[in-house]
């Protein structure tokens, strides 16, 4: 098969196709309904036809018939009157229009059996297009009916097209729903994490790395300074207490210096949990 005859097979195809799914049983049938009418009407229209030659020809026969016994009368009053070649001259006419009659009683017999056949044939196709009424009107109700089945089926199994563009509805809905939960959820996570405060402030990483270190700073001079405040006390009382003993004055230092370094430790935690 060449290039054209199965492209040409392939477009037949594809128009068969097309034309299978536009097709309606119900214009089918109502069709066909009206072609049996028409060749039922054109049946009896020949019927008609033929009755009317029918009837002329017997005019014909009844005309000639007249002038059979036209010519007979004719014959008698030609005897009667010793008129033997007018006789003769009727009785001649006489016969031919009785040959006449005898071609028009033959042709009329054939017509009349044209007639009687075309009546049977008009009766069996008027039968025929009543039973096909019945039938067409019966499939009409049962592809109404299918098709309404199957219309129910298909709504109800979800596989007709509005149904499948419900369900493709619904799920681009689900979609958009997940998506703004989860915006929403990260929303509130950045929240939280003052990723927000952060972004809406006019410092850049650097400034804040700045203002750490000068909060670093001020803490140690601050250390610096109770250490030193506590370093001037325990050297005055080391000075003022005579009556104590060389001994007793390193144990005094020792504790003191463990009570600074117990303060310090609080104080250098406090500004971490601070920080």
């Amino acid at each position: 098969m060449g290039v054209l005859s199965r492209l040409s097979y392939l477009v037949r195809s594809k128009v068969n196709a097309v034309l299978n799914r536009a097709e309606s049983p119900h214009d089918t049938l109502d069709y066909s309904y009206e072609q049996m009418r028409d060749e039922l009407q054109e049946v009896k229209q020949g019927i008609a036809d033929l009755t009317t030659q029918k009837k002329r020809l017997e005019m014909q026969k009844e005309r000639l018939e007249e002038n059979v016994e036209k010519h007979n009368q004719q014959a008698r009053q030609a005897v009667d009157q010793d008129r033997e070649d007018l006789a003769r001259r009727a009785l001649e006419k006489k016969k031919a229009k009785m040959q006449q009659i005898e071609q028009l009683e033959s042709q009329i017999a054939e017509l009349q059996d044209q007639q009687d056949q075309l009546v049977d044939q008009k009766d069996e196709l008027q039968q025929r297009i009543e039973q096909f009424r019945t039938k067409k009107e019966t499939m009409k109700a049962r592809h109404d009916a299918a098709e309404a089945s199957a219309q129910v089926s298909e709504a109800l199994s979800g596989a007709g097209d509005e149904m499948a563009d419900v369900s493709r509805a619904i799920e681009r809905a689900e979609d958009r729903t997940q998506d703004l939960e989860a915006r929403s959820a990260a929303m509130d996570e950045l929240d939280e994490t003052g990723a927000f405060e952060e972004a809406l402030s006019d410092q850049d990483a650097i400034d804040r790395e700045l203002a750490d270190e000068r909060a670093d700073s001020e803490v140690e001079a601050e250390l610096e300074t109770l250490q030193a405040e506590l370093g001037e006390g325990a050297s005055a009382n080391g000075s003022g207490g005579e009556s104590v003993d060389a001994e007793t004055g390193d144990v005094g230092e020792e504790l003191a210096d463990e009570e600074v370094e117990q303060e310090l430790k609080e104080l250098t935690e406090g500004e971490d949990e601070d920080a």
